[in-house]
């Protein structure tokens, strides 16, 4: 989480994130800010090191952005090219400490299925342009074969910026959030709404890769802990429609280039987007592991 996406969330997020000590991913907003400083070069030892190497050195960071992205590759992902490692950022709820709170949606029932719109709990609906969302996970050690019955937990905001379980008003919903398990074709299909714009943050979604669906559910031993970009044109297509509120300007104030996450390269992580705003997109992306 960077000091630039914390102090422009649209809602207040507490300063104390714990992290698993083995968790490269949430090291707080200290170490993200710090890493997110280093040049490529940097970021690309941080690579090789474990937690317990880092705390010597002054390579410590949160590793929202750590390691050089590729540059070149269609958008939809390069698709022998590992997908970076980010910062699941301050509302993850995948039983981490984060935003002062061990949050843990992964538990619940109900929580592998394929339509994130819908609440677990209240049934409340969570508006937006309809977004299809295919991601595809390979194998780059072997030749990008397709990656079956790997698990893959996906979030993000409302139309209005905000996220379930953690922002005010929405305390009470979980929706916007869900689990899958890739099939032979090493696919993973969502259904949910365009995710919102807030000040600070390129539209994203959050995702992490686990080796089972059941050491997902349980929130035990990811592999990968990434983020998907989507394309400008579709965004200010949806933020034109009823519903997205300031989304549209704060996609003004912002580029990809300038994102706290993406700004050191986004070629793997930039979606492939068909449809329309009127009948709903489909994001498509290959994620790349080193399996």
């Amino acid at each position: 989480m960077t000091d630039h996406e914390r102090l422009t969330l649209p809602y207040p997020a507490d300063e104390h994130d714990d992290h698993d000590p083995d968790d490269l991913n949430n090291l707080g907003l200290q170490a993200d800010a710090a890493m997110l400083g280093r040049s490529v070069m940097d970021r690309r030892r941080v690579l090789g090191l474990g937690v317990g190497a880092l705390l010597g050195t002054g390579l410590l960071g949160g590793l929202g952005a750590f390691g050089a992205r590729a540059q070149s590759g269609a958008a939809g992902g390069a698709a022998c090219t590992v997908i970076p490692s980010e910062t699941a950022g301050p509302y993850p709820a995948d039983g981490s400490v984060a935003s002062g709170q061990a949050l843990n949606v992964l538990t619940r029932s109900g929580i592998v299925r394929s339509d994130l719109r819908r609440s677990l709990g209240t049934g409340a609906v969570a508006a937006g342009v309809p977004l299809t969302l295919r991601l595809k996970l390979v194998n780059v050690n072997s030749r990008c074969a397709p990656l079956a019955g790997y698990a893959v937990y996906v979030w993000h905001c409302t139309a209005d910026g905000q996220y379930s379980l953690y922002s005010p008003g929405v305390v009470g919903e979980d929706y916007l959030r869900g689990v899958q398990a890739t099939g032979p074709d090493g696919v993973v299909t969502f259904r949910t709404v365009f995710p919102g714009c807030y000040a600070g943050r390129w539209p994203h979604v959050h995702f992490e890769v686990y080796p089972t669906l059941a050491s997902a559910t349980a929130a035990r031993n990811r592999v990968q802990t990434s983020q998907l970009a989507l394309p400008e044109a579709a965004c200010r297509a949806a933020y034109a429609t009823a519903g997205y509120g300031p989304s549209a300007r704060n996609l003004s104030g912002t580029s990809l280039t300038r994102d706290m996450v993406f700004r050191d390269g986004y070629a793997s992580q930039l979606a492939a987007l068909t449809g329309n705003a009127g009948q709903g997109f489909t994001a498509a992306l290959t994620v790349g592991l080193a399996r």
